[in-house]
Order: structure tokens, then C-alpha cells, then sequence
């Protein structure tokens, strides 16, 4: 791991190997970054995350608790690259994002929301919505997707 100064490290949090993050970032208690993750500068990562493999958490994104992001994924925040005008998204509590996802710039991620994996984000995903798809469109409820993860995990 290389860790800029300014990193601040809640109790109990992990970081596997090859991890970059850069100055100013705040990661909270409990929570796991992965290998090969780049995470930016004035990042900030809530408490009780999971970000998996090979994400990398563009400059000044913010991100919830309780947050699962798949390898692969992608969060930006130039939306003209290279501008100096940088609009990082943000992902709210309980949000899960499935591999090899990428956020937009400016997007926001809603509470308890879900993104499929492969899916393209371009316009903010509201609470409790699960949306799939280049780009990403409403696929069915919150309450749908439960039921399916559930009949899923009692089949195995």
C-alpha cells in the first residue's frame, strides 16, 4: 500500500496489497479495500465498506456506509477530461455496485440502490432503485431484487 500523508484510518480497517490512495482521504471503521484500488485525493469512504479489486475511486468522492463496490468499477469525476472543473459522484448508505460498473461524473447513487454489473451511469440513480444497462435504466424494485437474491441463496 501507498498512502499519501493526510490519510485518515478508522479501527479495523483493511487494505490488501498494491492499494494507492492519495492525500486527504478518510476511510471509516471496518471497512476492506482490495488489491489494485486507486483511490483519489479528499476521498471520503464510510464506515463498513466493501470495495473490491481493481476500483478506483476517482478525486473527492464521497461514499456512504454500509457500501459494496465490485472489482472492476469505475467512479469518475471529469466530465471534460482534462478540466480543472472536477465533479466527483456520490454514493449514499447501503448502495451496491456490481462489477465492472462505471459512475459518471456528478452522479449520485442513492440510498439502498443497486447497479447491475457492466452498466454505465449516466443520470442519478434514485433510493431504493435497482438499475442495469449502457446506460443504466431502471430494471426492477428494491423489493423484487431482495426476493431474487434471496430464492438465489437458499437454492445453493
Amino acid at each position: 500500500m501507498v498512502a499519501a500523508k493526510n490519510v485518515k484510518f478508522g479501527e479495523n480497517v483493511t487494505i490488501w496489497n498494491y492499494v494507492v490512495i492519495c492525500d486527504g482521504t478518510t476511510i471509516g471503521d471496518e471497512s476492506c479495500v482490495g488489491s489494485f484500488c486507486d483511490i483519489g485525493k479528499d476521498v471520503v469512504i464510510g464506515k463498513n465498506c466493501n470495495i473490491q479489486a481493481h476500483a478506483t475511486i476517482s478525486n473527492g468522492c464521497r461514499i456512504g456506509n454500509n457500501v459494496f463496490i465490485a472489482p472492476n468499477s469505475s467512479l469518475l469525476n471529469d466530465r471534460y477530461p482534462k478540466s480543472s472543473r472536477l465533479s466527483p459522484p456520490t454514493i449514499e448508505d447501503n448502495a451496491v455496485i456490481g462489477g465492472g460498473v462505471t459512475i459518471l461524473p456528478g452522479i449520485t447513487v442513492g440510498k439502498d440502490a443497486v447497479v447491475a454489473a457492466g452498466s454505465v451511469v449516466t443520470k442519478d440513480v434514485p433510493p431504493r432503485t435497482v438499475v442495469k444497462g449502457i446506460p443504466a435504466k431502471a430494471a426492477m424494485t428494491l423489493n423484487e431484487y431482495k426476493a431474487k437474491q434471496k430464492k438465489y441463496i437458499n437454492k445453493g
